[in-house]
């Protein structure tokens, strides 16, 4: 695929058929991602592929309390009570079959392979995974130009210390990121993502300049 078709159509995918994803695709997969800039190319990512269903299942079980809490204060405002209720049903309905999606990935962060720049300010980190996402993203977009559909979640995260003995996860390692991967099963469609435009966040010389126009 061209690559802004894809950067353009890689949607989160909720709907996901239960066919297994085979190594080599999956392996192909993780070998283009791998070229995602890293600081000082450190590589400080490590994959875990999840494929047994009882820890597909611990997965999900972690995954729920956190996402009905999230969900409970996050539904979209812009929206009819009609469509409020849609979105809840398709998205409670991807928590709570999570486990049977084929394959989970589970990507770790180095702690010390990260330098975190900003960490003494007097606000949330922001810097201290920047090493690590653009290889998640470089990972969705390889498995929407390989055709299958991928949902990357974070929720999962806020449950760590379970996951640490689940995971044999080493004490220098960190959860960044939990992405589901399958194939869709169509029922979403295809189409291109809504966005803001450029004008919309980005501005000439300072926050508060004119914003950039296409000429």
């Amino acid at each position: 695929m061209d690559l802004y078709d894809v950067m353009t159509t890689a949607a989160t995918t909720r709907a996901f058929t239960t066919d297994p994803v085979p190594d080599a695709l999956l392996y192909r997969v993780l070998d283009k991602a791998r070229y995602a800039p890293q600081g000082g190319n450190r590589q400080g990512h490590r994959v875990i592929v999840v494929r047994d269903p009882a820890m597909r299942k611990r997965l999900r079980d972690l995954y729920i309390e956190p996402w009905r809490a999230y969900t409970a204060n996050r539904q979209p405002a812009a929206m009819s009570e009609k469509a409020r209720k849609q979105w809840s049903l398709v998205n409670d309905r991807f928590a709570e079959r999570m486990d049977e999606i084929p394959v989970h990935l589970v990507v770790c962060a180095y702690l010390p392979a990260l330098a975190i720049t900003d960490k003494d300010l007097d606000r949330p980190s922001i810097v201290g995974g920047g090493s690590i996402y653009p290889f998640v993203q470089n990972l969705l977009l390889a498995c929407r130009n390989e055709g299958l559909g991928a949902a990357l979640t974070t929720l999962v995260i806020s449950r760590e210390p379970e996951l640490r003995p689940l995971l044999n996860l080493p004490p220098d390692y960190a959860v960044a990121a939990h992405v589901m991967v399958g194939y869709p099963d169509g029922s979403e469609g295809l189409t291109k993502l809504r966005r803001r435009p450029v004008e919309d966040f980005t501005t000439l010389e300072t926050f508060a300049g004119p914003p950039l126009r296409s000429p």
